[in-house]
């Protein structure tokens, strides 16, 4: 960095263990996905796994601090405010979240049970927002877990619908028959497979091009009846396609 306060830091290259060229940014982002998935951690591990040199690590670091993109913590690094505000701020389609929001708030009232928009990326289920309107304690912790695995209900409704080639890797020998009847009825279903003490049901939400682009779920626990919970599922659905159909 040159010695301006606030001045953006310039890309440079950096020297990677086997000889060969990495760029600054490639770097900064290694460092990122592994401060993410540690949560906290110090400069040797965070070199260590992204195969940088302690020094070029230990300068980038301190460059993404300077960006508030990461914290220091003691001898420890975790992620930033800065990426907070940016994560937040992603969506696969535009107005996906202000399309889903109000709906959603209702569905929850309504049930009980918490509402969740979800979508597919790189063969996971990523939930991009929670509503909760329940008394139950014992299904809030799921909101702290943004990345769960393609087969929730919300990434086995979307995956169903998707083109050849997915789910990524091998699949239960059951699969072809369960995406058939997902694609029958437009809803599936998780009864505890992920999470023992909780189910899961969900439907499409489309684009205006027809093609799904995210998932409407709800999740509870055992003692409600999912398919009773479909048919509302299945409106509060289609009103955010509409939605998504006229922006």
């Amino acid at each position: 960095m040159n010695g301006r306060r606030g001045a953006t830091p310039r890309a440079t290259a950096v020297s990677a263990p086997d000889g060969g060229g990495r760029s600054v940014l490639e770097g900064a982002f290694r460092l990122l996905e592994v401060v993410q998935r540690r949560e906290e951690a110090g400069l040797s591990t965070l070199a260590s796994e992204c195969g940088l040199p302690r020094t070029t690590a230990h300068r980038l670091l301190d460059q993404l601090v300077g960006l508030r993109a990461v914290e220091r913590r003691g001898r420890g690094y975790r992620l930033g405010p800065r990426m907070f505000r940016l994560g937040q701020g992603w969506q696969p389609h535009s107005g996906l979240r202000s399309a889903a929001r109000e709906p959603a708030r209702r569905l929850a009232r309504a049930t009980g049970t918490m509402v969740g928009v979800s979508v597919l990326s790189e063969g996971r289920t990523l939930v991009l927002d929670w509503t909760v309107c329940t008394t139950d304690n014992t299904l809030a912790p799921l909101c702290d877990d943004a990345v769960w695995p393609w087969f929730t209900a919300a990434g086995k409704v979307l995956v169903a619908g998707a083109p050849a080639g997915l789910p990524p890797g091998p699949s239960p020998a059951s699969w072809r028959a369960e995406a058939a009847v997902i694609r029958d009825r437009g809803v599936a279903y998780d009864r505890e497979e992920v999470v023992p003490g909780v189910c899961c049901a969900a439907v499409p939400l489309h684009g205006p091009a027809g093609t799904p682009v995210a998932a409407l779920c709800v999740v509870t626990d055992p003692a409600h009846r999912l398919d009773r919970l479909a048919d509302a599922l299945a409106r509060t659905g289609r009103a955010i396609s509409g939605r998504l159909r006229r922006r």
